[in-house]
């Protein structure tokens, strides 16, 4: 059975493996908004929160960067990384416009791997479902919620309770 979110309550499906709860985190490579490749072995014994949007030019996705751009200075223990597909050069844009300094912002753009990867890549649009993933310091996954409707915000008590718990 395919895996499905909405937008606007149409039904789009989303692409690769569901992503399950202890499991050890794909591996991903992704581009900075100074065009730097990122991956996850970067962040070796950290905690890893990702907060991945669709695009950071639409009203909701803004409010989950600023959320977690805000909860970053609250728990140095960990680095939050905001993935989606804009390209660098629009989230130095984004990001410079808006004071967010706290959050890696980073793009999927180039391959789509990491959307396919983490299950959240939704099919024909090339774009990331709405998703927050907690990764341990040793890299299992801690926490995962697809927000089964785009145009909505995600769950941040479950997340940052999950990263309290650390």
């Amino acid at each position: 059975m395919p895996r499905t979110v909405t937008m606007k309550g149409q039904t789009l499906e989303l692409t690769g493996p569901e992503l399950k709860i202890g499991v050890k985190a794909p591996a991903f490579s992704l581009l900075d908004q100074d065009m730097n490749v990122v991956t996850l072995a970067d962040f070796p014994r950290k905690i890893k929160v990702l907060s991945v949007t669709p695009s950071l030019d639409t009203p909701v996705c803004d409010l989950q960067i600023r959320r977690f751009n805000q909860e970053a200075t609250k728990h140095l223990e960990a680095v939050v990384l905001n993935i989606s597909m804009d390209l660098p050069f629009a989230i130095k844009r984004f990001c410079s416009a808006n004071g967010l300094d706290r959050v890696k912002a980073l793009s999927d753009h180039r391959t789509a791997d990491f959307g396919n990867d983490y299950g959240v890549l939704i099919s024909g649009l090339r774009l990331l479902a709405r998703a927050v993933i907690v990764i341990d310091s040793g890299d299992v996954v801690r926490f995962v919620q697809i927000v089964p409707e785009l145009t909505e915000q995600p769950d941040y008590t479950g997340a940052l309770e999950c990263l309290a718990n650390m």
